[in-house]
């Protein structure tokens, strides 16, 4: 899984270039492209963590600008046409690359799992390991002869986070490179007919996803800051 790791460390590489040199070069006067989108997506982020976060920690806001503009990256890979980059590796004596790294699970299992220790990490650290292990255990039935059957809930409950984190963005990220790779096998006048809809469709789908996995990080995490 070189190629995964390749692309994705190219493309956070890229992220911190971008946005540390729209840091660099910011003005008061009228902002240039860079600056300005590099502002529109901090504040959109920001406006996120504001709504769905109820706890106080600055990590959360950086986290989710990482998350959001990281994947949307790797994402947006798919719009290089499926074969062109396998083909110039090929020409130069290497196997076959794959170039999105999200439809490879080991990257969004990676990723997911990250999350997920996020999330252990804080709700032992905000609620203490007493407060933690109540919440597995009296919760939803507040009651002690229950707490073995709240336990398997909130177990079954917990590990499905990360689950449902790393399924959700390679399944669909996968589906439609396989989609995409099947286009690719019509005749070549059927090939535009079905390729630049679905390309346009997909465009909607990249954006959206890196969308859900930041809102539903910074869900998870709001949750494991609750207190009660």
């Amino acid at each position: 899984h070189v190629d995964t790791m390749g692309w994705s460390i190219a493309m956070g590489v890229l992220f911190l270039g971008l946005f540390r040199f729209a840091a660099k070069h910011a003005t008061n006067g009228q902002p240039g492209g860079l600056q300005n989108m590099v502002e529109m997506i901090v504040e959109f982020v920001q406006g996120i963590v504001r709504d769905v976060f109820h706890g106080k920690n600055p990590i959360i806001a950086p986290l989710a600008l990482t998350m959001f503009v990281w994947i949307l990256l790797m994402n947006t890979l798919k719009l290089i046409p499926v074969d062109y980059i396998p083909a110039l590796t090929y020409a130069m004596g290497l196997e076959y690359t794959k170039i999105v790294p999200t439809t490879d699970p080991n990257a969004t299992f990676g990723m997911a799992i990250g999350v997920f220790l996020l999330v252990l990490f804080y709700s032992i650290k905000v609620k203490g390991v007493g407060g933690f292990a109540k919440e597995l255990t009296f919760s939803p039935f507040n009651h002690w002869s229950l707490s073995w059957f709240n336990l398997i809930l909130e177990t079954v409950g917990l590990l499905t986070k990360p689950f449902s984190l790393a399924l959700r963005l390679f399944g669909n990220m996968y589906a439609g490179e396989v989609i995409f790779i099947l286009i690719a096998l019509l005749p070549f006048w059927a090939q535009w007919t079905l390729q630049v809809p679905w390309l346009i469709f997909h465009i909607l789908v990249v954006t959206l996803q890196a969308f859900i996995f930041m809102v539903l990080t910074i869900v998870y995490l709001s949750m494991a800051h609750e207190e009660h």
